[in-house]
């Protein structure tokens, strides 16, 4: 692991999740970012239930986690200075995440080629062994996302925070 790399990716530790209006909305939070990987918890909350009766976490929840897990994991292998965007996710639900419980992402680029990254992940609630998502995606370096990071980064040099920008 390059210590450069990993002591870049600390640095941008704070925004990685704040920086994106809907992550930060659905309460996401950083766990771990590697050079190679990242995990990201979903806060099990009442206003993300898909089901009233069942008190089970929607699906979309998930996806927007494995989605957003899945992107650091390849921005960090992909030596964390280029903004990427997804070009296919596909999941495999395997069952409901538990009520109550958080969901935590866990993803791992597999191989970078130029512009574009592959990355796997899961999702569970406690038991890695017992999962309730896999997910397999890519990911490419675009123009309209390096346009956006600039964007953040100007915010953020002049003190303002991504997350404020939106309007409610």
């Amino acid at each position: 692991m390059s210590e450069d790399i990993q002591a870049h990716l600390d640095s941008l530790r704070p925004f990685l999740v704040d920086g994106s209006p809907h992550a930060a909305a659905l309460g996401f939070q950083l766990e771990t970012i590697t050079p190679n990987g990242a995990s990201i918890r979903a806060p099990y909350r009442e206003d993300l239930i898909g089901d009233p009766e069942t008190r089970v976490l929607h699906g979309g929840v998930v996806t927007a986690l494995l989605d957003h897990a899945c992107g650091m994991a390849a921005f960090a292998a992909m030596g964390g200075k280029k903004a990427n965007a997804t070009l296919d996710l596909r999941l495999d639900y395997m069952r409901p995440a538990r009520p109550g419980e958080d969901v935590l992402a866990e993803a791992e680029c597999v191989k970078v080629s130029g512009l574009f990254a592959f990355v796997s992940a899961i999702a569970h609630d406690g038991d890695r062994d017992d999962p309730v998502a896999r997910a397999t995606a890519a990911f490419m370096v675009t123009k309209a996302g390096e346009a956006a990071a600039k964007r953040a980064r100007a915010e953020l040099k002049a003190g303002a925070s991504p997350i404020s920008q939106v309007k409610t």
